[in-house]
């Protein structure tokens, strides 16, 4: 990266481990969710169907797991704490817990488990706990992703 461009992200040596970052919420829309379906293929009736998931387990319409997934990394973007930092996503290990429908607003909340220097690789490894939570603050999915994030720069 050049001098002149700006760095927004927190570097490596910034992050404590046990360190709590949560996310503004976000609402699912029906949109959202067809647009993905077109966007992965992924046709499901329990996301693309309204009459077939009444029917089902859920009673109506439940968005793509993937979609909430996705969704959560452009929460992690919003919040910007890896913007210019982050060398890498290198591991996601994710559950998929409750449905999340349309009109429910999801939150993320992002703990530092732990940290692995590497200097080889210019930065270190940053695992998060990650807990994704509905309005009614129940966890929808959760998981861990570890980030390859650059060191300060030397002065």
């Amino acid at each position: 990266m050049g001098e002149n461009e700006a760095v927004h992200g927190r570097y490596y040596e910034d992050f404590s481990e046990g360190e709590r970052i949560r996310s503004a919420g976000r609402t699912v829309t029906e949109s959202e969710i067809m647009n993905f379906a077109g966007l992965s293929g992924d046709y499901n009736q329990l996301h693309t169907d309204k009459l077939f998931a009444q029917e089902g387990v859920y009673g109506e319409r439940i968005a793509h797991g993937l979609l909430i997934l996705a969704m959560v990394s452009g929460l992690a973007a919003r919040m910007g704490f890896s913007e210019g930092t982050a060398l890498a996503l290198t591991k996601v290990d994710w559950k998929f817990r409750a449905p999340v429908k349309i009109g429910d607003t999801i939150q993320a909340e992002f703990i530092v488990k732990r940290k692995k220097k590497v200097a080889k690789m210019g930065g270190g490894f940053v695992e998060f706990k990650i807990e994704v939570y509905n309005q009614n603050q129940e966890i929808v999915q959760k998981g861990t992703w570890t980030i390859l994030i650059k060191n300060k720069p030397k002065r």
